[in-house]
């Protein structure tokens, strides 16, 4: 069994759009990663909190409080109030510190109200659980030439009315120089799934009228910059749309290899599916 190659995500640098988190903040924080986003919010809640700790500070012994003069135990104030814990140990005691704790009370009723809204908008969002092949794979069927990838539902669930697209991404330089890159779809063997539960080896069938046909055999164009694979489809349990992508470089794309078989049929018709199996590759 062969080690199939390493298949590397695009890294795309934009540039020109401006601050993405000033001018579209609620895409920005839906977008990015929960470990960070997590992080965020604890920084913020710290600095948030230290900041009105100083602002009480400004106006001394505003609070009743075992050492007035500590700022930790300003800081342990400013986290009562914005939370309305209510410990009963600590209250304001003059009307600097009342005006401050009414502010801060509102100001955190609205922060506490935006990071609850954007956690359950995260948490809620459904996605696709679909694992692709790392490499796409040409071999003989049926005496043509077969580019084909496979892809396994990582859920227990299905996805209905499952589809798949997938185009040939061209970079290409006109007669007047200009160079620009041009998508052709591929006609697929079968790109749609009443219901994807399993596994589902996408195949299209390399014949003449195939881009990929060139001299009476497969190959791969010279100015083939990458695959893209588009699914999309419905998540039963959700009912909502679900949607996920890759890319095959022409590094991930081998010639006369098979993939190894991910079903097994056992007794009594029991089928086990081996997800592990999903990359695993041999030659013909």
């Amino acid at each position: 069994m062969q080690e199939p190659p390493r298949r590397v995500r695009p890294h795309f640098i934009h540039l020109g759009l401006g601050q993405q988190a000033v001018t579209d903040t609620y895409h920005y924080l839906l977008g990015m990663r929960w470990g960070t986003f997590v992080l965020m919010i604890l920084a913020g809640y710290v600095l948030f909190n230290a900041l009105f700790a100083s602002i009480y500070r400004l106006d001394g012994n505003c609070y009743n409080a075992p050492d007035p003069d500590s700022w930790l135990l300003a800081f342990s104030f400013s986290v009562q109030t914005m939370a309305s814990l209510g410990y009963g140990a600590m209250h304001p005691t003059t009307p600097w510190a009342h005006l401050v704790s009414v502010i801060e009370a509102f100001l955190g009723l609205l922060v506490s109200a935006m990071v609850t809204g954007l956690m359950f908008a995260k948490f809620a969002r459904p996605n696709a659980r679909v694992g692709f092949s790392s490499t796409a794979l040409v071999m003989p069927m049926d005496g043509v030439p077969v580019l084909h990838f496979r892809m396994s539902n990582q859920r227990r669930n299905q996805v209905v009315d499952a589809k798949v697209d997938v185009t040939l991404l061209l970079e290409e330089v006109t007669a007047e120089g200009y160079a620009h890159r041009r998508l052709v779809s591929l006609e697929l063997v079968r790109n749609v799934s009443p219901a994807f539960s399993l596994t589902w080896t996408v195949m299209h069938r390399i014949t003449e009228d195939s881009p990929l046909y060139c001299q009476g055999k497969a190959r791969l164009p010279d100015n083939l910059v990458s695959i893209v694979v588009n699914f999309v489809g419905v998540d039963n349990m959700f009912a909502q749309s679900v949607h996920a992508q890759t890319f095959y470089y022409p590094e991930n794309i081998l010639f006369d290899h098979r993939f190894r078989d991910m079903i097994e049929i056992g007794e009594g018709e029991t089928l086990t599916v081996h997800h592990e199996r999903l990359h695993e590759i041999e030659p013909m």
